[in-house]
C-alpha cells in the first residue's frame, strides 16, 4: 500500500516560529508560572508579560489568566478586547483580535493543521482575523485561514470552516448564517446569498 502516513519523514524544516528555541521555552515557562498564577485582575501585568514576549496588545485589554498563547509574538489584541478562561490561541501564524472583541472561554482560534493527503502529514499554518466588535462565544472552534467580520457573532460550540461577513450571526458544526446582528448596520455589512 503507497498511501500510508509516515510521520517518520515529517519535518517542519521550512516553518519559523519567529524566535529562538530557547525564547520560545521561556515564554512557555512564564505562561505556565508568572502569567497563569496572577490573580483574575492582574490585567496589565498579563498584558505587560505578554508585551514583553512581542504580543502587540491595545489599551484596556483584558487577558484572563488561563488563556494560553503559542507564540505571544505572532498575536495582536486591540483595544478593550476580552480574552475568557482557558481561551487558546494556537498562533503558528498570526492572531489578529480587533478592538471590543470578546473570545470567550474554551475558544480554540487554531492557526495550523496538516495536509491530509501528504504521506509525510505536512504542516499548514494560515491566519486568523477577527474584525472589531465581533464576539467569538463560548467553545467555539476558529479553522485556520478565517476572517470573521466587524461585529458578527460566532454562537457558542460553533465550528467556523468558512469566513463569516461583517454583523453577521453564525452557528452550529459547521457554522452557518443565522440572522444579522443589528438591523440598522450599514448595507455594506449585510448578509451575502
Amino acid at each position: 500500500m503507497n498511501n500510508q502516513v509516515r510521520l517518520d519523514m515529517y519535518s517542519q524544516a521550512h516553518y519559523s516560529r519567529g524566535r529562538s528555541g530557547i525564547v520560545v521555552l521561556l515564554w512557555w515557562f512564564v505562561q505556565g508560572t508568572l502569567f497563569r498564577w496572577s490573580l483574575q485582575p492582574m490585567y496589565s501585568w498579563r498584558n505587560g508579560l505578554l508585551k514583553l514576549f512581542g504580543a502587540d496588545i491595545g489599551k484596556g485589554a483584558k487577558i484572563r489568566p488561563s488563556a494560553r498563547f503559542t507564540y505571544p509574538w505572532k498575536v495582536k489584541v486591540g483595544e478593550h478586547a476580552w480574552i475568557g478562561d482557558h481561551a487558546e490561541l494556537y498562533s503558528l501564524d498570526t492572531i489578529t483580535i480587533g478592538k471590543h472583541c470578546v473570545i470567550s472561554q474554551n475558544s480554540y482560534l487554531c492557526t495550523g493543521s496538516h495536509r491530509t493527503d501528504d504521506p509525510a502529514f505536512s504542516l499548514v499554518v494560515k491566519p486568523i482575523r477577527i474584525e472589531d466588535g465581533a464576539w467569538i462565544a463560548s467553545d467555539v472552534f476558529i479553522y485556520p485561514g478565517i476572517t470573521v467580520g466587524t461585529m458578527a457573532v460566532v454562537a457558542a460550540r460553533s465550528t467556523v470552516l468558512h469566513d463569516i461577513s461583517g454583523n453577521e450571526v453564525h452557528a452550529g458544526t459547521p457554522a452557518k448564517y443565522i440572522k444579522m446582528r443589528f438591523d440598522d448596520m450599514e448595507e455594506g455589512l449585510s448578509h451575502k446569498v
